[in-house]
């Protein structure tokens, strides 16, 4: 019966291994490292981006982390026992180009090459975010920057509600949530973070308060005034996403030039009675918001919802959908809705897509566009429902 040192020899003899030098020059050209040791391992330290993936998970979850067959990747263990059976088996796996760490990161350590303690999820951690640590595309590296992540919320009425909810639960680390309203028993159709108890509270605090009995991992910041040209650049500054739930054609305008001054992405919602919109505008990746709709229609086209109404569960769906998305945005996950804008009709239970193209003459976002100037847009008609697809 072969001994675990023949087991070994073995294994050696069908991978190439590489030393600390030649690793280190490779990561620089693009290789991938995976580590491949224990999470208490890992924990205690490990290289810089490395992927980390215990040995026994190794067949199960390598299609899902590295779905590139020809992937350059550096396996790593403690001392180079673990991942030189791991490349075999990555070899056997179909994976064409891959070597072991020889000696692993204790030799690399030693060697005085870069290592850093990663953050870890705690125990609690890993208990409520279990779900997504079982998603190859989000796992433990996600999670953590979903924790690193400040998201701003533009109102706490019935898009900021849902979307606030599903993005405190999903442990977005910061929200940033701006409100100058009160709760008002007319809210509570549709504004499910409120609740009968907080009537005449302000917004922004009853949305603290949910969001801390949900998950005491976020930190919700509040902004209880009128966001307007004298703030709007300091309050969103240091966000990496806008979730903008406002209902009215001169915040949303003001809103796209400062995030296109800023830099930061915008998804937008918009609701009306039975039907509801979705796009996410990032800027100069794809059309701002002045380009899908230059101008403002007139104001008896455009009523708001304490005029005509909204279906209570809409802005639900709508602003789950826009939660979604941040979320997407955050991680770099599938297919945003840059350049599109999906429509949503309750009553036949269906969804459009339609282009939205850069305008080459949008007077924010174009070529030729001037200096940006951050003003009032008050002169413009206030309410907003959705806005025609162009």
């Amino acid at each position: 019966m072969a001994s675990a040192r023949d087991l070994l020899a073995a294994a050696k003899a069908e991978i190439r291994e590489i030393d600390g030098a030649g690793a280190e020059e490779r990561l620089k050209q693009g290789a991938l490292l995976l580590d491949v040791r224990e999470a208490d391992e890992y924990e205690q330290g490990a290289l810089p981006n490395a992927l980390h993936l215990p040995r026994g998970y190794l067949e199960v979850q390598i299609e899902g982390k590295i779905p590139d067959h020809g992937q350059e990747i550096i396996v790593q263990c403690a001392g180079g026992v673990r991942s030189a059976y791991a490349a075999k088996t990555l070899g056997d796996l179909g994976y064409t180009n891959v070597v072991s760490l020889a000696g692993g990161f204790n030799k690399w350590k030693d060697e005085g090459r870069p290592w850093k303690v990663p953050a870890a999820l705690t125990p609690e951690q890993r208990n409520r975010y279990g779900r997504h640590l079982l998603l190859p595309e989000v796992g433990e590296k996600g999670q953590q920057k979903l924790l690193d992540s400040k998201v701003l919320m533009l109102g706490a009425g019935g898009l900021g509600s849902p979307a606030a909810l599903y993005l405190g639960a999903a442990g977005v680390g910061t929200l940033g949530i701006i409100d100058m309203d009160v709760v008002d028993a007319s809210n509570l159709q549709r504004q499910i973070l409120h609740n009968m108890d907080r009537i005449g509270d302000r917004k922004v605090d009853s949305a603290k308060k949910t969001i801390a009995l949900l998950n005491p991992d976020v930190n919700v910041v509040t902004h209880d005034v009128r966001l307007g040209a004298d703030n709007i650049l300091d309050i969103i500054d240091g966000y990496d996403v806008i979730v903008d739930g406002t209902d009215n054609f001169p915040t949303r305008y003001l809103v796209n030039d400062a995030s296109l001054l800023k830099k930061i992405p915008v998804v937008y919602g918009a609701i009306f009675r039975f039907e509801g919109q979705v796009s996410v505008f990032k800027p100069y990746d794809g059309p701002c918001y002045r380009c899908m709709l230059p101008i403002p229609p007139p104001a008896d086209q455009a009523p708001s919802c304490s005029e005509a109404g909204v279906l209570g569960v809409l802005p639900g769906i709508i602003g789950s959908l826009q939660a979604m998305e941040a979320i997407k945005l955050l991680l770099g996950l599938g297919d945003p809705l840059v350049g599109r804008l999906m429509s949503y009709d309750a009553l036949e239970e269906r969804f459009h897509n339609f282009k939205l193209r850069r305008d080459p003459e949008c007077p924010a976002c174009g070529p030729d566009a001037p200096p940006i100037q951050i003003a009032e847009y008050d002169d413009l008609c206030m309410p907003h429902p959705i806005a025609p697809p162009s």
